[in-house]
């Protein structure tokens, strides 16, 4: 026999005001094999809530305004739920309180208890379960092979791209259809940077493995006042501390933490830190004009230390950029995502608006540009050289320096 739990209110702008966060109780009994969430709401005014879940083991679940219901069971969940027993006592949903109007907005929210899974329950549970994987492409391009550093034997530069999603968050594709999409045009790492949840984390292995390329765990840790990538297998981080404690629990446990997008709008970032994260996601396709020089003031005025790296951004087809565009380039010494995060952690990156076009390589004392025959190069004092040849190496002057187009639009960038 199942067993409900309802609530129902309306939140206010003054509820927002006192927090972006509040949650409500469900109390859980024992022998409980399955939860059922679901949220209605008015959406006059744009109303925009967060749907979230906590048990009293901590993090199960996030979706943000992505779904209105979830499923969360021993073996099976929503994606962006962590499946798994379902502990007794007080679990919290988490409503996020994102934009409400004036006059605020009516909510009703039911939870529902199961004592097994069944067929009640198998329609709630369709979208937990996960669809055939695609096959490997039958014509992915070869590896680039671009020129490493001579006296470092062993490294290869790997290309990739740190910021995507699936439907782990607000993304369309699964994580096998996103590993082939991506293996399709080239990459040979990919970060999937699902929003405030690693429940993605448990298929990346056995993608990764079939698919031919490096995936790395991430999280991109999503607040109004800005967004950062966690990268690496560093458990959840926690989206409601301040950005500080993102950094020191990434560190901690051997992750990288990237600020996302600086200048995207309204999703730009503004939150304060005491230290700088190593990684700034200075290549998005909110670089709307490649030609500006915005990207690179933001970058000097930020950190000038900070490590640059570039991101896609993928939800799905036609909304956003696709996986490699653009793409990071990442000197490893082998394939595996520590290889990865270590070339990262190294600095020895480069960035390229797409991945079989121009690069520009950092080697010691020199610049290589590669496929580059008639562009100009400009460094922090504007333009100073034109490349001449197919791979030109030419003094490796400080600062960012870029591969600009007859129109100014920048190719390629490298610290």
């Amino acid at each position: 026999m199942t067993d409900s739990i309802r609530h129902a209110g309306r939140w206010t702008l003054e509820d927002r005001f006192a927090s972006p966060w509040h949650y409500l109780p469900v109390e859980v009994p024992p022998g409980t094999a399955a939860l059922r969430v679901e949220l209605e709401y008015e959406r006059a005014g744009g109303t925009v809530l967060d749907l979230g879940c906590f048990g009293p083991g901590g993090f199960r679940g996030w979706s943000g305004s992505s779904r209105e219901s979830f499923v969360i069971a021993r073996d099976a969940a929503t994606p962006g739920y962590l499946p798994g027993d379902l502990e007794a006592g007080l679990w919290q949903v988490m409503i996020g309180v994102h934009r409400v109007p004036l006059d605020g907005a009516g909510y009703r929210l039911t939870a529902t208890l199961y004592p097994s899974v069944g067929s009640a329950l198998d329609p709630a549970l369709g979208s937990a379960l996960t669809p055939p994987a695609p096959p490997a492409p039958a014509d992915r391009p070869p590896r680039r092979v671009l020129p490493a550093r001579v006296r470092v034997p062993g490294r290869r530069w790997l290309a990739g791209d740190l910021h995507t999603h699936t439907v782990h968050s607000d993304g369309k594709l699964t994580v096998p259809e996103l590993a082939a999409l991506a293996a399709g045009r080239g990459l040979d790492f990919l970060a999937v940077t699902d929003h405030n949840t690693i429940s993605h984390h448990a298929e990346l292995a056995a993608a990764s493995r079939r698919y031919g390329i490096t995936l790395l765990p991430g999280q991109e840790v999503t607040t109004d006042g800005g967004h950062a990538g966690a990268l690496g297998d560093v458990g959840w981080v926690d989206f409601r501390e301040e950005p500080d404690a993102w950094l020191d629990a990434t560190e901690a446990a051997g992750g990288l933490l990237s600020v996302n997008h600086p200048f995207a709008g309204p999703v730009s970032w503004t939150r304060p830190m005491r230290r700088r994260p190593p990684l700034l996601e200075v290549w998005h396709w909110s670089w709307l004009d490649l030609r500006w020089t915005l990207p690179l003031s933001w970058w000097l005025a930020w950190d000038p230390a900070a490590i640059p790296v570039g991101g896609s951004d993928w939800h799905q087809e036609g909304s956003d950029a696709p996986p490699g565009r653009p793409t990071t380039w990442v000197e490893c010494e082998g394939d595996e995502p520590a290889d990865v995060l270590d070339g990262l952690r190294a600095g020895r990156v480069a960035i390229s608006a797409e991945r079989d076009g121009p690069v520009l390589l950092r080697h010691d004392d020199a610049l290589v540009a590669v496929d580059a025959d008639g562009l100009t190069l400009a460094g922090p004092q504007g333009p100073w050289a034109r490349v001449r040849g197919d791979r030109a190496t030419l003094p490796g002057r400080p600062g960012p320096h870029r591969l600009l187009d007859p129109t100014g639009a920048a190719l390629a960038l490298c610290p």
